[in-house]
């Protein structure tokens, strides 16, 4: 059954009176009746709430309190790095606005549709962000036939009436390749993931890049991982039969996961294959040797997103916000100092 969420029209019903009467006892306006005043507050007094949260809430018709769907769970926000620092950007954003932040993991995607379907029908959060971690995902038609605000972090495969912060991917693809081609190597492999539209995009861009410079594709030199370090120490083993001189690693986890794999194998990282990653997290600094990568602004996307709900919650009718924000090449020590081939004779 659906539980209805404690509003002023809600403790008015319960307590026979008009909504203007339940915020004036609210409020402490005079000339209200000992036996209305009563009556008012005994109904919410019987909600179990302290008077002086109820009174906040009830005056905006809002609970403060939101939410934050990750579908990948737990293993992923505990051994990806990049949740931590996007959760940390928007329990920031949220407590500066003086909002309750609520954490969901579904370890599944039916796990991800019946949460969903949850908070929808509790009524109890004021809106969701939710990230956008798998393709297909079956409940965005469950959001779009709600009216509870809600803003996707990473851009959902479907994108019609809906809000979302990402990053330019696609120019983060293009970027890491284009830099390693404009250093000289010849060879360049790419370790993607084909689980979201981040990955697609970052593929895309890596594929872009070879075409503006007259390179040929080469299939042997294309893998797919699924972001963990695990994955990335496996595609890195199936992609030394190809003999690549680089490799693009859509994510730095993956990354991580590579030098490792080619550390096993006893291969110099940059001097027999130079390794460029995608995000610039915390470990990229730590990896010996430290890696080159695409920075992406991962806390003000989360930032973003919490700004972005609160403007859907305060006006509904207001335009979406779809926004890409711009990434950065950070050259570090995975990568050899080549002569700029725009140089060479």
């Amino acid at each position: 059954m659906k539980t209805q969420k404690l509003t002023i029209k809600r403790i008015a019903e319960l307590a026979g009176v008009s909504k203007a009467t339940v915020s004036r006892v609210l409020n402490h306006y005079p000339h209200i009746s000992a036996e209305v005043h009563e009556r008012v507050m005994t109904v919410v007094n019987e909600t179990g709430y302290q008077r002086n949260q109820v009174a906040r809430m009830l005056a905006s018709d809002r609970s403060h309190m939101i939410g934050l769907v990750i579908p990948s769970g737990a293993q992923a926000i505990f051994t990806d790095p990049y949740f931590p620092v996007l959760t940390r950007g928007i329990t920031l954003a949220a407590k500066s606005s003086h909002l309750t932040l609520a954490l969901f993991l579904c370890e599944s995607e039916q796990e991800g549709v019946e949460t969903i379907r949850s908070i929808l029908a509790n009524g109890l959060l004021d809106g969701i962000i939710i990230t956008a971690d798998y393709k297909n995902n079956t409940f965005e038609s469950d959001l779009l036939n709600n009216e509870m605000p809600y803003v996707f972090i990473g851009r959902p495969q479907q994108v019609e009436n809906v809000s979302y912060i990402d990053s330019d991917n696609f120019a983060g693809g293009f970027t890491a390749t284009e830099y390693l081609i404009t250093q000289g190597y010849q060879r360049i492999a790419i370790i993607g993931s084909s689980k979201n539209t981040s990955g697609d995009d970052r593929y895309q861009g890596y594929c872009a890049a070879l075409e503006k410079h007259g390179i040929v594709y080469d299939a042997s030199l294309v893998t797919h991982g699924d972001y963990s370090m695990d994955s990335g120490t496996r595609c890195m083993i199936e992609l030394l039969s190809a003999q690549p001189d680089a490799v693009f690693v859509t994510s730095d986890t993956m990354a991580l996961g590579a030098i490792r794999a080619l550390r096993e194998q006893n291969i110099l990282v940059p001097d027999q294959i130079a390794i460029v990653g995608h995000d610039d997290l915390p470990p990229a600094i730590q990896a010996d040797p430290q890696l080159t990568t695409i920075r992406q602004q991962i806390a003000t996307v989360g930032e973003l997103a919490v700004e972005t709900l609160l403007q859907i919650i305060e006006n509904p009718e207001r335009p979406l916000r779809q926004l890409s924000l711009p990434v950065e090449l950070i050259v570090r020590a995975s990568t050899k100092a080549h002569e700029p081939i725009e140089n060479l004779i």
